[in-house]
């Protein structure tokens, strides 16, 4: 198998990059920018950490990454599973990239950048939801944002209704743990406590 193994291989078989494409980049957010931002309830956030890479999702209602100034983005770490696989690879790796999505939209927004962990009462209290406060805020400080062409989401169609799947039609996570542990995992006990353990834990 033919494999590239330096970049001067890399760049002889693809060509120079697209003008536009490097036009695109700036170090920080304008108010264009920032309409992605408050337009979007959906974020893909990668990190890297000895343990190697993590990309996670992270949603919320549409704005709930706030824009605090052109350099610095505050997104709420709401409950989840305690893996903890982005926190602890930000706090021995504060490196972050975040692709923004909008539901129907194909241009996506991407940000680069450093971030820490608050856990500044005051700043999380201003993301309660209900009485519920996040643990922490990721406190993003920006160091490069571009768009992202929708030639990706218009090949995969990913927001055409007719391309949606059923639940039924892929297995559950139940049915995949009890897959990989051979039967020890109650798999159907916990597909049907998920929905009212969702309804009781999403914040």
């Amino acid at each position: 198998m033919a494999v590239i193994r330096t970049i001067a291989e890399l760049e002889a078989l693809y060509g120079e990059p697209v003008a536009s494409s490097l036009t695109k980049e700036i170090d920080h957010l304008t108010d264009l920018h920032a309409e992605y931002i408050h337009a979007s309830p959906f974020v893909l956030v990668a990190t890297s950490g000895p343990g190697g890479v993590d990309c996670s999702p992270r949603g919320d209602p549409a704005g709930f990454v706030r824009v605090a100034d052109e350099r610095t983005l505050l997104m709420p770490d709401r409950r989840g599973n305690n893996r903890l696989d982005t926190l602890r690879n930000l706090v021995v790796d504060p490196r972050i990239g975040l692709l923004f999505l909008i539901p129907g939209i194909g241009v996506t927004l991407r940000v680069n950048g450093t971030a820490e962990l608050s856990t500044d009462l005051a700043l999380r209290e201003s993301f309660a939801m209900g009485d519920k406060l996040p643990a922490t805020v990721v406190v993003v400080a920006i160091s490069s944002v571009y768009t992202q062409c929708p030639k990706a989401l218009i090949r995969s169609s990913l927001w055409d209704p007719e391309q949606f799947r059923t639940a039924e039609e892929l297995p559950t996570v139940g049915q995949i743990n009890t897959a990989i542990t051979h039967g020890e995992f109650d798999g159907a006990a916990y597909d049907a406590a998920y929905p009212e353990r969702a309804r009781q834990t999403i914040y």
